[in-house]
């Protein structure tokens, strides 16, 4: 292998050799455990170590750092659960050990240049995936789908910090775009060439994702903050000539990184035709199961039959007439049909029921079926008249129940009316 300078044969001071060991467990044990879905094609063989670590983690909290908590959560929705920062305590006492072993049995190593550049690609590749997986579903806009009916309705002040984020993320197809770009450029960690210039954008990325993630309480914080840590190992080596370069003005100029050599040309060959293999691979079948989901998923999945927002004009029960009373928690006041199969009530008194919806559209039969446990169900016939009036009227269990809706049109939301702007005389703040 050639050596540059920045892998030279110099020996490395105590310092580095105990940090790099350190780093060394560090990095790999979290890599290999919160894979994430950065490696495609070896998740399923990286999912291995975790499942036996369900069982082991548990123990550790219980037995060795004396931690209760409900030992049947584990990882979900990339979040920081009890079991999570356990296993990265664990994670940091494995790596702290192991250092020291490897600091007494190794002492007389004067560097590690071969396995740092391992290491190095190892992270490189981890980081690089890891940020495309994130910026190919905001390009796609499948993490932030639009604003859903249920938000547009929720009173602002009950949205709660993550909710007010993801609304404010959702709300812009161009901004999801921008955010997904920025994070797809971590691409360029994959060469060698623009490695430095993949990690600082991936360094704004990951900060700009860290912060969001920290100050609107999204359970991501851990990963995030890995991300940071990650594009700023890459960029060590540098840091003391880019401080020259940025705030002492000084002409500077960054090594080559440091990369092995091959004795037969065809291992080179097969080499890299493996590399660029793997990541036209890797990103295609990310790309294309994306496309896939957006059938499914996002803004724009189908809608389901009836989607919309429908205000009670009039309701009878038992064919008594149910006046529109603030206090009243049988009147319906809204209904609500955002997802295929569901449908939200919403009563006088602000109070929620959530159904489930079958639609018999040939025979225009609606069921509705209460997820509490009261399980209330309502066998309907609907007729929609025009284009916003909607009449269901059946049976609610033994009781006869009749409602006429008409539709909201969601153009007399300001979110979604407002637009596009160049020209504004005044901030319109509302």
């Amino acid at each position: 292998m050639s050596e540059n300078a920045l892998q030279t044969n110099t020996p490395w001071n105590i310092y580095k050799k105990v940090s790099f060991r350190f780093f060394f467990i560090l990095l790999p044990l979290f890599i290999i455990l919160n894979n994430n879905g950065a490696f495609t094609f070896l998740s399923v063989i990286l999912q291995l170590p975790g499942k036996v670590l369900h069982n082991f983690i548990p123990w550790f909290s219980k037995h060795i750092i004396h931690y209760n908590y409900d030992f049947t959560i584990y990882t979900n929705g990339s979040g920081d659960t009890s079991y999570d920062w356990v296993l990265l305590l664990f994670i940091f006492f494995v790596s702290v050990i192991g250092c020291i072993i490897w600091s007494v049995l190794d002492r007389k190593r004067k560097s590690y240049n071969a396995a740092y550049y391992w290491l190095v690609v190892l992270v490189r590749f981890y980081l690089a995936f890891t940020l495309i997986l994130y910026g190919l579903i905001k390009v796609i806009k499948l993490q932030f789908p639009d604003p859903s009916l249920t938000r547009l309705l929720q009173p602002f002040g009950d949205a709660s910090p993550m909710g007010l984020a993801w609304t404010f993320l959702g709300f812009s197809k161009g901004y999801n775009v921008f955010m997904g770009i920025v994070e797809v450029s971590a691409v360029l960690l994959l060469f060698r060439r623009t490695v430095v210039v993949g990690a600082f954008l991936s360094l704004a990325a990951t900060a700009h994702v860290m912060s969001m993630n920290y100050f609107f309480d999204v359970p991501v914080k851990l990963l995030s903050t890995a991300l940071v840590v990650m594009s700023l190992f890459i960029l060590a080596p540098h840091f003391v000539k880019l401080y020259r370069f940025f705030i002492k003005y000084e002409n500077q100029q960054l090594e080559k990184m440091y990369r092995p050599t091959f004795k037969k040309r065809w291992i080179y060959i097969s080499a890299y035709s493996l590399k660029y293999l793997y990541i036209t691979a890797s990103i295609g079948s990310l790309l294309y199961a994306f496309i896939q989901q957006t059938k499914v998923y996002g803004s724009a999945a189908p809608k389901p039959f009836l989607y919309g927002i429908y205000n009670v004009e009039s309701m009878k029960l038992k064919g008594a007439v149910l006046p529109p009373l603030t206090t009243d928690s049988i009147r319906w006041k809204q209904m609500i049909i955002s997802y295929e199969g569901y449908a939200k009530v919403k009563k006088m008194n602000d109070s929620t029921v959530n159904f489930t919806t079958v639609f018999n559209q040939k025979k225009k039969e609606l069921v509705l079926k209460s997820t509490a446990r009261d399980s209330l169900k309502y066998v309907l016939n609907y007729n929609i008249v025009g284009k916003d009036k909607l009449i269901i009227s059946g049976l609610r269990d033994q009781d006869s129940v009749s409602v006429s809706f008409k539709k909201k049109d969601l153009k007399d939301f300001r979110l979604i009316n407002r637009g596009f702007h160049w020209v504004s005389e005044y901030p319109y703040n509302r």
